[in-house]
Formats: C-alpha cells, structure tokens, sequence
C-alpha cells in the first residue's frame, strides 16, 4: 500500500528482455536502502526488488504489468518516479494507492499557468465510472485530484514542487502515463455491478 507522494525518482540503466518479460535496473538515491523481496511503487507500478547492488536495484515486470503500464516502454535513461510502502504509523499525505494500475491514459494537453501546470488525460471510457470530479487519482504513482471529468477524460493540476521533484516535468502531449484510479470507486463500482 502506498500513499501517491513521490519519494524520490530513479534512471532505468539497463532493461533485459527475457521471454513475455522486461527485467529492469534503476539506479537511484532510494536502491541502497532497499532489500530483496520488497514492494517499491515504480511509476505507480508495485514491484518487488530482486535484488539491491550498490546504488542500483533489480525488478521485472510480468507480461499482464507490460500490457496494462507504460513500463513496457521504459529504455535506458528513462526517469521514474518511486515510493517506498506506507508504514502504519505514518501520516497518509496522499490517498491509498496500491500500485496496482488500472491502465494507460494518454496526455492530450499541457498548459502553463502562470507557476503551475494542467495537464488533460485520456483514457478507455470503461473506466469512466471509477473517477469523479474532485476525486483522487494515481498519475505515475503520484496523488493528484481529477477535475474537469468526462467519461473519458480528466485534468489534473499540478504545483511547481511536484513539478520538479518528479516525471510530470517530462510528460508532453501523446504521451503514456500509468494510471491508477480511487480503490473505494472500485469497490463500489463492483457492489453496483453485482447488484444488477
């Protein structure tokens, strides 16, 4: 379980195809102090580090994480954002997030404003049901509030401090993001559903 605040962010140095799966090493300020067999959010993806070498660490994603994420087209160089776990005695700053992304969205628009940024999404209109506006969201495995939502699209606002401090600096119009939507809109989503 993860809170959506972006601990630090890593570089992918070296991707390994082996078979349906992409085994990934990413050097970052966080690797050294992790240990083998814990779930770290990369990209608001849950992964479980396989192994931990020096300032580097070792994850592979499954083919059923490439086809739902955007990992499938990390290469070499590519920015992450990362989060530890949430500990039970910590403050919960953002919303639960999982790490279990739910699908792609594709960013439509970027606009400056004046010292911060919207950004606008688009995303298979299946999932229109699970966001509101004014609503949480996981963008990249960060904690963001959706407004302006339609059945298939949504904006999201960001401030210069998570501006720099993680990948949403890099998202241009036509890219991929991972995205994560509200787990109580899944849960009552699925209650209506079976109600039927």
């Amino acid at each position: 379980m993860f809170t959506g605040i972006v601990e630090t962010q890593g570089i992918v140095k070296k991707v390994i195809e082996n078979g349906a799966n992409k085994t990934f090493w990413i050097k970052s300020p966080i690797s050294s102090k992790l240990k083998a067999d814990q779930s770290i959010a990369h990209d608001g993806a849950c992964l479980t580090v396989e192994e931990v070498k020096g300032n580097r660490h070792r994850v592979t994603a499954i083919a059923e994480t490439l086809s739902k994420t955007n990992l499938g087209g990390w290469q070499a160089g590519t920015t992450i954002n990362l989060e530890r776990c949430l500990r039970v005695n910590d403050r919960l700053d953002g919303h639960f997030v999982q790490g279990h992304v739910d699908t792609i969205a594709i960013c439509i628009n970027r606009k400056e404003k004046d010292g911060s940024w919207e950004f606008s999404f688009q995303f298979p209109s299946e999932f229109g049901s699970l966001i509101i506006e004014k609503g949480s969201v996981a963008i990249n495995g960060i904690s963001l509030t959706a407004f302006n939502v339609s059945e298939s699209t949504f904006d999201a606002a960001i401030i210069p401090f998570t501006f720099e401090h993680t990948n949403m600096n890099a998202v241009e119009p036509g890219q991929k993001v991972n995205i994560e939507f509200d787990m109580l809109g899944k849960y009552i989503s699925r209650k209506l559903s079976l109600s039927k």
